[in-house]
């Protein structure tokens, strides 16, 4: 079965293997990981290496992350996600929406027209009473989304892995 969101402007699909090439433009921009991770860009290697961990992803879990693809240019300009935090084990068990785009499309609406795609597979086709989003305490943009999506501030917290300060929103269906 062939998984394929439509938005407005966006087609949203598993991402495969063959699309690390164009992942690394999102994840070698030291302002798109500003607050992500440790806050380093991603090496060409790093992103062949998750982005391949993503799509077998999809293969045993038919879900995971979806690449966003521009309808009007067939560019892929970033990624809406569901996965699991393990990075945050006080919230477990549940599943994370996660979004990142270009920043050559920042300030364009993609990150929630993507998102809200996102929520409703995962409301609708996977069945979720709840999903969160984990956004690095100072990273205002995504907690603009968040609240764009109607999600709400459940906790403040701390990663502890790194020690950065998390913002856990939530939505219910």
């Amino acid at each position: 079965m062939t998984i394929e969101l439509r938005t407005e402007r966006l087609v949203l699909r598993p991402l495969a293997a063959e699309d690390a090439a164009a992942m690394q433009v999102v994840n070698a921009d030291p302002e798109v990981m500003r607050y992500i991770g440790s806050g380093a860009p991603l090496t060409p290697a790093e992103t062949e290496a998750r982005t391949a961990k993503a799509a077998a992803h999809w293969d045993a879990h038919g879900w995971g992350v979806f690449a966003a693809v521009e309808i009007d240019t067939g560019t892929l300009v970033g990624w809406a996600a569901l996965a699991t935090p393990a990075f945050l084990p006080e919230i477990l068990p549940v599943t994370e929406l996660g979004w990142r785009m270009r920043r050559d499309r920042w300030g364009r609406g993609y990150a929630p027209e993507a998102a809200r795609a996102a929520l409703g597979f995962a409301f609708g086709e996977l069945g979720l009473d709840r999903v969160v989003s984990c956004i690095h305490s100072a990273n205002a943009a995504s907690i603009r989304v968040a609240e764009k999506l109607g999600m709400t501030l459940e906790r403040e917290t701390v990663v502890p892995g790194n020690g950065v300060p998390c913002s856990v929103y939530e939505l219910r269906a």
